[in-house]
């Protein structure tokens, strides 16, 4: 089975020009086309969509997404390659994680501290 562009941009809630321009950054390189020129995405392709959503969406570069790509196409004897660049990924998303969970107990602590100094106000109206 395959899927029109306008398929898969409804399917990811990616529109049409994202998804050109993943294939033009040689993220998608093995999107088929029919005789008369139309993009024809595979469930194959679908699953690297999602992985480069993901990747991309964690904050990995397109440049690095590229290169993950390129790897992956190389076969098998890029596995270890793939798996450091992975593994290096994921503590990157996982020092962004513990930021952003210090950033978040400030939030929670001045809500707290305002919505106390708030209630105090409304209670001497």
């Amino acid at each position: 089975m395959t899927f029109t562009i306008k398929q898969v941009s409804e399917k990811t809630s990616l529109p049409p020009h994202v998804l050109r321009y993943y294939e033009n950054e040689g993220l998608l390189p093995s999107i088929e086309r029919s005789r008369n020129g139309v993009r024809r995405y595979s469930e194959n392709d679908l699953e690297w969509l999602g992985l480069i959503c993901c990747l991309k969406n964690t904050g990995m570069s397109i440049k690095q997404i590229r290169s993950f790509v390129e790897l992956s196409q190389e076969g098998d004897r890029t596995l270890k390659r793939r798996c450091e660049l992975l593994r290096t990924h994921k503590k990157s998303v996982e020092d962004q994680i513990e930021e952003m969970k210090k950033h978040l107990a400030k939030v929670i602590h001045k809500l707290e501290k305002f919505t106390k100094q708030y209630e105090e106000y409304a209670a001497g109206k």
